[in-house]
Protein backbone atom coordinates (compact mmCIF):
# COMPACT_ATOMS: atom_id res chain seq x y z
CA UNK A 1 0.00 0.00 0.00
CA UNK A 2 1.61 3.25 -1.14
CA UNK A 3 -0.33 5.45 1.28
CA UNK A 4 -1.09 5.46 4.97
CA UNK A 5 -3.67 2.96 6.25
CA UNK A 6 -7.14 4.48 6.61
CA UNK A 7 -10.05 3.25 8.71
CA UNK A 8 -12.07 2.02 5.74
CA UNK A 9 -9.19 -0.14 4.51
CA UNK A 10 -10.06 -2.57 7.30
CA UNK A 11 -13.45 -3.03 5.58
CA UNK A 12 -12.49 -2.97 1.90
CA UNK A 13 -9.65 -5.48 2.31
CA UNK A 14 -11.72 -7.92 4.41
CA UNK A 15 -15.32 -7.51 3.21
CA UNK A 16 -15.17 -10.35 0.71
CA UNK A 17 -14.60 -12.87 3.52
CA UNK A 18 -18.16 -12.09 4.62
CA UNK A 19 -19.40 -12.96 1.13
CA UNK A 20 -17.36 -16.17 0.91
CA UNK A 21 -18.59 -17.56 4.23
CA UNK A 22 -22.19 -16.53 3.54
CA UNK A 23 -22.00 -18.37 0.22
CA UNK A 24 -20.60 -21.54 1.78
CA UNK A 25 -23.12 -21.53 4.64
CA UNK A 26 -26.07 -21.04 2.28
CA UNK A 27 -25.13 -23.50 -0.46
CA UNK A 28 -23.40 -26.41 1.27
CA UNK A 29 -25.56 -27.06 4.39
CA UNK A 30 -28.88 -25.63 3.15
CA UNK A 31 -29.66 -25.28 -0.56
CA UNK A 32 -27.63 -28.16 -2.03
CA UNK A 33 -28.86 -30.87 0.42
CA UNK A 34 -32.48 -29.77 0.05
CA UNK A 35 -32.31 -29.75 -3.76
CA UNK A 36 -30.63 -33.17 -3.78
CA UNK A 37 -33.38 -34.46 -1.51
CA UNK A 38 -35.97 -33.11 -3.93
CA UNK A 39 -34.29 -34.73 -6.94
CA UNK A 40 -33.37 -38.20 -5.65
CA UNK A 41 -35.82 -38.74 -2.80
CA UNK A 42 -35.27 -40.00 0.73
CA UNK A 43 -33.68 -43.37 0.07
CA UNK A 44 -30.38 -42.19 -1.44
CA UNK A 45 -30.09 -38.50 -0.53
CA UNK A 46 -27.03 -38.99 1.71
CA UNK A 47 -25.06 -40.84 -0.97
CA UNK A 48 -25.83 -38.26 -3.62
CA UNK A 49 -24.93 -35.34 -1.35
CA UNK A 50 -21.65 -37.11 -0.57
CA UNK A 51 -20.94 -37.57 -4.27
CA UNK A 52 -21.45 -33.88 -5.01
CA UNK A 53 -19.30 -32.79 -2.08
CA UNK A 54 -16.43 -35.12 -2.94
CA UNK A 55 -15.94 -33.89 -6.49
CA UNK A 56 -16.73 -30.24 -5.76
CA UNK A 57 -14.15 -30.14 -2.96
CA UNK A 58 -11.48 -31.70 -5.16
CA UNK A 59 -12.20 -29.02 -7.76
CA UNK A 60 -11.86 -26.40 -5.04
CA UNK A 61 -8.44 -27.70 -3.96
CA UNK A 62 -7.04 -27.54 -7.47
CA UNK A 63 -8.45 -24.17 -8.51
CA UNK A 64 -7.68 -22.32 -5.30
CA UNK A 65 -4.01 -23.20 -5.69
CA UNK A 66 -3.97 -22.45 -9.42
CA UNK A 67 -5.74 -19.11 -9.12
CA UNK A 68 -3.51 -18.14 -6.22
CA UNK A 69 -0.45 -18.67 -8.40
CA UNK A 70 -1.98 -16.79 -11.33
CA UNK A 71 -3.01 -13.82 -9.21
CA UNK A 72 0.52 -13.72 -7.72
CA UNK A 73 1.79 -13.14 -11.25
CA UNK A 74 -0.93 -10.79 -12.47
CA UNK A 75 0.35 -7.56 -14.04
CA UNK A 76 -3.09 -6.05 -14.66
CA UNK A 77 -3.24 -2.28 -14.27
CA UNK A 78 -6.22 -2.82 -11.95
CA UNK A 79 -4.03 -4.73 -9.47
CA UNK A 80 -3.03 -8.32 -8.77
CA UNK A 81 -6.12 -9.46 -6.85
CA UNK A 82 -9.09 -7.28 -7.78
CA UNK A 83 -9.55 -8.65 -11.33
CA UNK A 84 -9.79 -12.18 -9.90
CA UNK A 85 -12.30 -11.11 -7.24
CA UNK A 86 -14.41 -9.42 -9.92
CA UNK A 87 -14.20 -12.35 -12.36
CA UNK A 88 -15.02 -14.87 -9.64
CA UNK A 89 -18.03 -12.85 -8.51
CA UNK A 90 -19.41 -12.49 -12.03
CA UNK A 91 -19.08 -16.24 -12.47
CA UNK A 92 -20.80 -16.87 -9.13
CA UNK A 93 -23.72 -14.58 -9.96
CA UNK A 94 -24.38 -16.45 -13.21
CA UNK A 95 -23.90 -19.94 -11.75
CA UNK A 96 -25.89 -19.44 -8.53
CA UNK A 97 -28.75 -17.94 -10.57
CA UNK A 98 -28.76 -21.09 -12.68
CA UNK A 99 -28.76 -23.21 -9.49
CA UNK A 100 -32.02 -21.48 -8.60
CA UNK A 101 -33.56 -22.66 -11.84
CA UNK A 102 -32.63 -26.29 -11.09
CA UNK A 103 -35.45 -26.30 -8.51
CA UNK A 104 -37.86 -26.56 -11.45
CA UNK A 105 -36.23 -29.74 -12.75
CA UNK A 106 -37.03 -33.32 -11.78
CA UNK A 107 -35.17 -36.51 -11.01
CA UNK A 108 -31.62 -37.24 -12.08
CA UNK A 109 -31.70 -34.52 -14.73
CA UNK A 110 -31.97 -31.97 -11.95
CA UNK A 111 -29.32 -33.72 -9.88
CA UNK A 112 -26.66 -33.82 -12.61
CA UNK A 113 -27.39 -30.24 -13.60
CA UNK A 114 -26.89 -29.25 -9.96
CA UNK A 115 -23.72 -31.37 -9.82
CA UNK A 116 -22.27 -29.48 -12.79
CA UNK A 117 -23.28 -26.04 -11.54
CA UNK A 118 -22.02 -26.61 -7.99
CA UNK A 119 -18.64 -27.77 -9.35
CA UNK A 120 -18.46 -24.67 -11.58
CA UNK A 121 -19.41 -22.55 -8.58
CA UNK A 122 -16.37 -23.94 -6.76
CA UNK A 123 -14.17 -22.74 -9.63
CA UNK A 124 -15.66 -19.24 -9.54
CA UNK A 125 -15.67 -19.01 -5.75
CA UNK A 126 -12.07 -20.16 -5.41
CA UNK A 127 -10.95 -17.73 -8.09
CA UNK A 128 -12.09 -14.92 -5.80
CA UNK A 129 -11.07 -16.78 -2.63
CA UNK A 130 -7.47 -17.29 -3.73
CA UNK A 131 -7.12 -13.61 -4.58
CA UNK A 132 -8.71 -12.47 -1.31
CA UNK A 133 -6.18 -14.52 0.67
CA UNK A 134 -3.38 -12.46 -0.82
CA UNK A 135 -4.69 -9.02 0.13
CA UNK A 136 -3.38 -8.72 3.70
CA UNK A 137 0.11 -10.05 2.85
CA UNK A 138 0.22 -7.77 -0.22
CA UNK A 139 -0.98 -4.50 1.23
CA UNK A 140 -0.89 -4.37 5.01
CA UNK A 141 2.25 -3.35 6.95
CA UNK A 142 3.46 -6.10 9.28
CA UNK A 143 2.75 -4.07 12.41
CA UNK A 144 -0.94 -3.82 11.46
CA UNK A 145 -1.58 -7.33 10.18
CA UNK A 146 -2.84 -8.51 13.56
CA UNK A 147 -5.50 -5.79 13.57
CA UNK A 148 -6.53 -6.55 9.99
CA UNK A 149 -6.63 -10.28 10.76
CA UNK A 150 -8.91 -9.58 13.72
CA UNK A 151 -11.38 -7.80 11.43
CA UNK A 152 -11.02 -10.69 8.96
CA UNK A 153 -11.91 -13.21 11.69
CA UNK A 154 -14.99 -11.18 12.62
CA UNK A 155 -16.24 -10.92 9.04
CA UNK A 156 -15.32 -14.51 8.19
CA UNK A 157 -17.01 -16.33 11.06
CA UNK A 158 -19.61 -14.92 13.47
CA UNK A 159 -21.06 -12.11 11.35
CA UNK A 160 -22.02 -14.24 8.31
CA UNK A 161 -23.15 -17.16 10.48
CA UNK A 162 -25.48 -14.90 12.46
CA UNK A 163 -26.73 -13.29 9.25
CA UNK A 164 -27.45 -16.65 7.60
CA UNK A 165 -29.23 -17.86 10.73
CA UNK A 166 -31.52 -14.85 11.17
CA UNK A 167 -32.10 -13.91 7.53
CA UNK A 168 -31.30 -16.41 4.76
CA UNK A 169 -31.91 -19.53 6.86
CA UNK A 170 -35.44 -18.35 7.60
CA UNK A 171 -36.05 -17.69 3.90
CA UNK A 172 -35.00 -21.24 2.98
CA UNK A 173 -37.00 -22.66 5.87
CA UNK A 174 -40.09 -20.87 4.60
CA UNK A 175 -39.57 -22.28 1.11
CA UNK A 176 -38.50 -18.94 -0.41
CA UNK A 177 -35.55 -20.29 -2.40
CA UNK A 178 -35.35 -17.35 -4.78
CA UNK A 179 -35.42 -14.83 -1.92
CA UNK A 180 -32.44 -16.64 -0.39
CA UNK A 181 -30.60 -16.72 -3.72
CA UNK A 182 -31.24 -13.05 -4.45
CA UNK A 183 -30.01 -12.15 -0.96
CA UNK A 184 -26.84 -14.16 -1.50
CA UNK A 185 -26.27 -12.57 -4.91
CA UNK A 186 -26.76 -9.10 -3.44
CA UNK A 187 -24.12 -9.84 -0.80
CA UNK A 188 -21.64 -11.14 -3.37
CA UNK A 189 -22.15 -8.13 -5.66
CA UNK A 190 -21.98 -5.60 -2.82
CA UNK A 191 -18.85 -7.16 -1.33
CA UNK A 192 -17.16 -7.28 -4.73
CA UNK A 193 -18.09 -3.65 -5.42
CA UNK A 194 -16.59 -2.54 -2.09
CA UNK A 195 -13.49 -4.64 -2.81
CA UNK A 196 -12.91 -2.63 -5.98
CA UNK A 197 -11.91 0.29 -3.71
CA UNK A 198 -8.96 -1.69 -2.33
CA UNK A 199 -5.85 0.50 -2.86
CA UNK A 200 -4.07 -1.93 -5.18
CA UNK A 201 -1.58 -0.88 -7.82
CA UNK A 202 -0.20 -2.79 -10.76
CA UNK A 203 2.65 -5.22 -10.16
CA UNK A 204 5.74 -3.36 -11.31
CA UNK A 205 8.27 -6.21 -11.38
CA UNK A 206 8.00 -8.70 -14.21
CA UNK A 207 7.24 -12.10 -12.64
CA UNK A 208 9.65 -14.98 -13.04
CA UNK A 209 8.86 -17.87 -15.34
CA UNK A 210 6.00 -19.84 -13.86
CA UNK A 211 6.97 -23.06 -12.06
CA UNK A 212 4.27 -25.65 -12.70
CA UNK A 213 5.84 -28.32 -10.49
CA UNK A 214 3.81 -27.34 -7.37
CA UNK A 215 0.58 -27.60 -9.36
CA UNK A 216 1.60 -30.95 -10.83
CA UNK A 217 2.38 -32.22 -7.33
CA UNK A 218 -0.99 -30.94 -6.13
CA UNK A 219 -2.76 -32.69 -9.01
CA UNK A 220 -0.99 -35.96 -8.15
CA UNK A 221 -1.79 -35.59 -4.43
CA UNK A 222 -5.43 -34.82 -5.16
CA UNK A 223 -5.76 -37.71 -7.61
CA UNK A 224 -4.31 -40.21 -5.13
CA UNK A 225 -6.40 -38.94 -2.24
CA UNK A 226 -9.55 -38.99 -4.37
CA UNK A 227 -8.74 -42.55 -5.45
CA UNK A 228 -8.33 -43.66 -1.83
CA UNK A 229 -11.73 -42.17 -0.90
CA UNK A 230 -13.44 -43.78 -3.90
CA UNK A 231 -11.94 -47.20 -3.15
CA UNK A 232 -12.79 -47.06 0.55
CA UNK A 233 -16.31 -45.85 -0.26
CA UNK A 234 -16.84 -48.80 -2.60
CA UNK A 235 -15.48 -51.28 -0.04
CA UNK A 236 -17.61 -49.86 2.77
CA UNK A 237 -20.74 -50.04 0.60
CA UNK A 238 -20.09 -53.64 -0.44
CA UNK A 239 -19.44 -54.87 3.10
CA UNK A 240 -22.29 -52.77 4.52
CA UNK A 241 -24.91 -54.21 2.15
CA UNK A 242 -23.69 -57.74 2.85
CA UNK A 243 -23.96 -57.18 6.62
CA UNK A 244 -27.44 -55.65 6.31
CA UNK A 245 -28.60 -58.56 4.15
CA UNK A 246 -27.26 -61.01 6.72
CA UNK A 247 -28.25 -59.36 10.03
CA UNK A 248 -31.21 -57.15 9.10
CA UNK A 249 -32.33 -54.90 11.97
CA UNK A 250 -29.41 -56.06 14.13
CA UNK A 251 -26.83 -54.65 11.73
CA UNK A 252 -26.71 -51.00 12.94
CA UNK A 253 -23.72 -51.32 15.27
CA UNK A 254 -21.78 -53.36 12.72
CA UNK A 255 -22.50 -50.88 9.95
CA UNK A 256 -21.32 -48.03 12.19
CA UNK A 257 -18.07 -49.91 12.88
CA UNK A 258 -17.61 -50.58 9.16
CA UNK A 259 -18.15 -46.91 8.34
CA UNK A 260 -15.83 -45.73 11.09
CA UNK A 261 -13.14 -48.16 9.95
CA UNK A 262 -13.58 -46.99 6.34
CA UNK A 263 -13.24 -43.31 7.25
CA UNK A 264 -10.22 -43.80 9.50
CA UNK A 265 -8.52 -45.97 6.86
CA UNK A 266 -9.18 -43.36 4.16
CA UNK A 267 -7.78 -40.65 6.45
CA UNK A 268 -4.63 -42.62 7.31
CA UNK A 269 -3.82 -44.03 3.88
CA UNK A 270 -4.88 -40.85 2.11
CA UNK A 271 -2.64 -38.59 4.17
CA UNK A 272 0.30 -41.02 4.25
CA UNK A 273 0.32 -41.62 0.47
CA UNK A 274 -0.32 -37.99 -0.47
CA UNK A 275 2.45 -36.59 1.70
CA UNK A 276 4.86 -39.27 0.48
CA UNK A 277 4.14 -38.19 -3.10
CA UNK A 278 4.67 -34.54 -2.20
CA UNK A 279 7.92 -34.71 -0.23
CA UNK A 280 9.44 -37.97 -1.47
CA UNK A 281 12.47 -39.30 0.41
CA UNK A 282 11.99 -36.80 3.23
CA UNK A 283 8.82 -38.55 4.29
CA UNK A 284 10.53 -40.58 7.05
CA UNK A 285 12.03 -37.54 8.75
CA UNK A 286 8.68 -35.72 8.63
CA UNK A 287 6.58 -38.27 10.51
CA UNK A 288 5.52 -35.73 13.20
CA UNK A 289 4.21 -33.47 10.43
CA UNK A 290 2.34 -36.39 8.83
CA UNK A 291 0.69 -37.33 12.13
CA UNK A 292 -0.26 -33.67 12.58
CA UNK A 293 -2.10 -33.69 9.23
CA UNK A 294 -3.82 -36.96 10.23
CA UNK A 295 -4.93 -35.37 13.51
CA UNK A 296 -6.21 -32.33 11.65
CA UNK A 297 -8.08 -34.34 9.02
CA UNK A 298 -9.72 -36.67 11.56
CA UNK A 299 -10.97 -33.76 13.67
CA UNK A 300 -12.20 -31.72 10.70
CA UNK A 301 -13.94 -34.76 9.19
CA UNK A 302 -16.16 -34.72 12.28
CA UNK A 303 -16.75 -30.98 12.55
CA UNK A 304 -17.27 -30.28 8.83
CA UNK A 305 -19.82 -33.02 8.24
CA UNK A 306 -21.86 -32.39 11.37
CA UNK A 307 -22.91 -29.13 9.73
CA UNK A 308 -23.21 -30.64 6.26
CA UNK A 309 -25.82 -33.22 7.30
CA UNK A 310 -27.53 -31.23 10.05
CA UNK A 311 -30.64 -30.55 7.92
CA UNK A 312 -31.20 -34.26 7.33
CA UNK A 313 -30.51 -35.07 11.00
CA UNK A 314 -33.15 -32.56 12.16
CA UNK A 315 -35.65 -33.93 9.66
CA UNK A 316 -35.06 -37.40 11.09
CA UNK A 317 -35.25 -36.29 14.73
CA UNK A 318 -38.28 -33.96 14.50
CA UNK A 319 -41.21 -35.09 12.29
CA UNK A 320 -42.49 -31.50 12.12
CA UNK A 321 -39.31 -30.32 10.36
CA UNK A 322 -39.69 -31.96 6.98
CA UNK A 323 -38.28 -30.45 3.79
CA UNK A 324 -37.17 -26.83 3.99
CA UNK A 325 -38.54 -26.39 7.54
CA UNK A 326 -35.31 -27.84 8.96
CA UNK A 327 -33.15 -25.16 7.31
CA UNK A 328 -33.85 -22.44 9.89
CA UNK A 329 -33.01 -24.52 12.99
CA UNK A 330 -29.94 -25.97 11.23
CA UNK A 331 -28.71 -22.44 10.51
CA UNK A 332 -29.32 -21.42 14.13
CA UNK A 333 -27.26 -24.35 15.43
CA UNK A 334 -24.48 -23.35 13.02
CA UNK A 335 -24.71 -19.79 14.35
CA UNK A 336 -24.09 -20.98 17.92
CA UNK A 337 -21.15 -23.00 16.66
CA UNK A 338 -19.71 -19.95 14.91
CA UNK A 339 -20.12 -17.58 17.84
CA UNK A 340 -18.40 -19.99 20.22
CA UNK A 341 -15.61 -20.59 17.71
CA UNK A 342 -14.83 -16.89 17.98
CA UNK A 343 -15.21 -16.78 21.77
CA UNK A 344 -12.87 -19.73 22.31
CA UNK A 345 -10.37 -18.78 19.61
CA UNK A 346 -9.58 -15.45 21.31
CA UNK A 347 -8.01 -16.89 24.52
CA UNK A 348 -6.71 -20.09 22.92
CA UNK A 349 -3.31 -18.60 22.09
CA UNK A 350 -2.67 -17.64 25.72
CA UNK A 351 -4.00 -20.99 26.95
CA UNK A 352 -1.74 -22.86 24.49
CA UNK A 353 1.30 -20.99 25.78
CA UNK A 354 0.26 -21.58 29.39
CA UNK A 355 -0.75 -25.27 29.27
CA UNK A 356 0.77 -26.50 26.01
CA UNK A 357 -0.66 -26.86 22.52
CA UNK A 358 -1.27 -30.60 22.74
CA UNK A 359 -3.21 -30.13 25.98
CA UNK A 360 -5.51 -27.58 24.33
CA UNK A 361 -5.98 -29.86 21.28
CA UNK A 362 -6.91 -32.69 23.66
CA UNK A 363 -9.42 -30.40 25.35
CA UNK A 364 -10.85 -29.35 21.99
CA UNK A 365 -11.51 -32.96 20.97
CA UNK A 366 -13.25 -33.73 24.27
CA UNK A 367 -15.40 -30.57 24.01
CA UNK A 368 -16.39 -31.33 20.42
CA UNK A 369 -17.18 -34.98 21.21
CA UNK A 370 -19.18 -33.97 24.29
CA UNK A 371 -21.08 -31.35 22.30
CA UNK A 372 -21.88 -33.92 19.62
CA UNK A 373 -23.25 -36.26 22.30
CA UNK A 374 -25.46 -33.44 23.63
CA UNK A 375 -26.80 -32.74 20.12
CA UNK A 376 -27.51 -36.42 19.50
CA UNK A 377 -29.25 -36.99 22.83
CA UNK A 378 -31.11 -33.66 22.93
CA UNK A 379 -34.91 -33.93 23.07
CA UNK A 380 -35.33 -30.23 22.21
CA UNK A 381 -33.75 -27.63 19.96
CA UNK A 382 -32.70 -25.56 22.98
CA UNK A 383 -30.43 -28.29 24.30
CA UNK A 384 -29.10 -28.79 20.75
CA UNK A 385 -28.03 -25.16 20.81
CA UNK A 386 -26.07 -25.91 23.99
CA UNK A 387 -24.43 -28.86 22.25
CA UNK A 388 -23.61 -26.66 19.25
CA UNK A 389 -21.97 -24.15 21.58
CA UNK A 390 -19.74 -26.87 23.04
CA UNK A 391 -18.80 -28.03 19.55
CA UNK A 392 -18.00 -24.44 18.56
CA UNK A 393 -15.80 -23.97 21.62
CA UNK A 394 -13.93 -27.16 20.77
CA UNK A 395 -13.44 -26.11 17.14
CA UNK A 396 -12.20 -22.67 18.19
CA UNK A 397 -9.60 -24.16 20.53
CA UNK A 398 -8.60 -26.70 17.88
CA UNK A 399 -8.12 -24.24 15.02
CA UNK A 400 -5.73 -22.03 16.95
CA UNK A 401 -3.78 -24.66 18.91
CA UNK A 402 -3.51 -27.18 16.08
CA UNK A 403 -2.26 -24.57 13.61
CA UNK A 404 0.25 -23.24 16.13
CA UNK A 405 1.52 -26.80 16.66
CA UNK A 406 1.84 -27.27 12.90
CA UNK A 407 3.96 -24.15 12.51
CA UNK A 408 6.43 -25.68 15.00
CA UNK A 409 6.63 -28.97 13.12
CA UNK A 410 7.25 -27.74 9.58
CA UNK A 411 10.78 -26.92 8.36
CA UNK A 412 11.36 -23.21 8.95
CA UNK A 413 12.70 -22.57 5.44
CA UNK A 414 9.80 -24.43 3.78
CA UNK A 415 6.88 -23.40 5.96
CA UNK A 416 4.79 -22.21 3.03
CA UNK A 417 5.20 -25.46 1.13
CA UNK A 418 4.44 -27.74 4.08
CA UNK A 419 1.52 -25.72 5.41
CA UNK A 420 0.15 -25.69 1.88
CA UNK A 421 0.20 -29.50 1.89
CA UNK A 422 -1.89 -29.40 5.06
CA UNK A 423 -4.76 -27.90 3.03
CA UNK A 424 -5.41 -31.51 2.10
CA UNK A 425 -7.03 -31.84 5.52
CA UNK A 426 -9.41 -28.93 5.02
CA UNK A 427 -10.81 -30.13 1.72
CA UNK A 428 -10.44 -33.83 2.47
CA UNK A 429 -12.56 -33.54 5.61
CA UNK A 430 -15.77 -32.87 3.73
CA UNK A 431 -14.94 -35.47 1.08
CA UNK A 432 -14.15 -38.34 3.46
CA UNK A 433 -17.02 -37.77 5.85
CA UNK A 434 -19.68 -37.10 3.23
CA UNK A 435 -18.78 -39.58 0.50
CA UNK A 436 -18.34 -42.53 2.85
CA UNK A 437 -20.89 -41.36 5.43
CA UNK A 438 -23.79 -40.44 3.15
CA UNK A 439 -24.64 -44.00 2.00
CA UNK A 440 -24.34 -45.22 5.61
CA UNK A 441 -26.96 -42.71 6.75
CA UNK A 442 -29.26 -43.76 3.91
CA UNK A 443 -29.24 -47.30 5.32
CA UNK A 444 -29.23 -46.87 9.12
CA UNK A 445 -30.12 -43.19 9.70
CA UNK A 446 -28.41 -39.90 10.48
CA UNK A 447 -28.17 -40.35 14.24
CA UNK A 448 -25.69 -43.25 13.87
CA UNK A 449 -23.75 -41.16 11.35
CA UNK A 450 -23.50 -38.29 13.84
CA UNK A 451 -22.19 -40.77 16.42
CA UNK A 452 -19.45 -41.77 13.96
CA UNK A 453 -18.45 -38.12 13.54
CA UNK A 454 -18.34 -37.71 17.32
CA UNK A 455 -16.05 -40.75 17.63
CA UNK A 456 -13.72 -39.25 15.00
CA UNK A 457 -13.00 -36.39 17.42
CA UNK A 458 -11.79 -38.94 19.98
CA UNK A 459 -9.83 -40.98 17.44
CA UNK A 460 -8.00 -37.83 16.33
CA UNK A 461 -6.27 -38.00 19.73
CA UNK A 462 -4.42 -41.17 18.67
CA UNK A 463 -2.65 -39.17 15.98
CA UNK A 464 -2.03 -36.37 18.50
CA UNK A 465 -0.29 -38.88 20.80
CA UNK A 466 1.99 -39.93 17.91
CA UNK A 467 3.18 -36.35 17.30
CA UNK A 468 6.62 -36.03 18.84
CA UNK A 469 7.65 -32.44 19.49
CA UNK A 470 11.08 -31.14 20.36
CA UNK A 471 11.61 -30.45 24.08
CA UNK A 472 11.75 -26.80 25.04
Amino acid sequence: MKRAVRWFDYITINIYWFALTTRSQVLSPLIVPLLVQRFVGEAAKGAYVGNIRLWALMVAVLFQALMGMLSDRSTSKFGRRRPFILAGTIGEVIIISLIGFTAGLDGMTGYWFLFLLYSLSMIASNTAHAATQGLIPDLVPEEKRGQFSGVKALLELPVPLIFVSFVIGKMVSAGNLWAAIFSLLAILITAAAISMFIPETALEEKPEKMDWNPILRLVAMTAVFTGVILIMGALVNRVMYAVIASLGDKSTIWVMLIGLLGMTTAIGIGVWSSIRISIGKRFTEQRPFTWWVVNRLAFLSGSTNLAGFMVFFLQERFPSMQGEKAAGPAATITMFVGVFILISALPSGWLSDRFGKKTIILTSALLAAGGTAVVILSPTLFTMYIGGSLIGAGIGFFYSANWALGTELVPAKEAGRFLGISNLAGAGAGAVGAYIGGPIADQIGYTPLMIIYGILFILSLFALYKIKTKPN
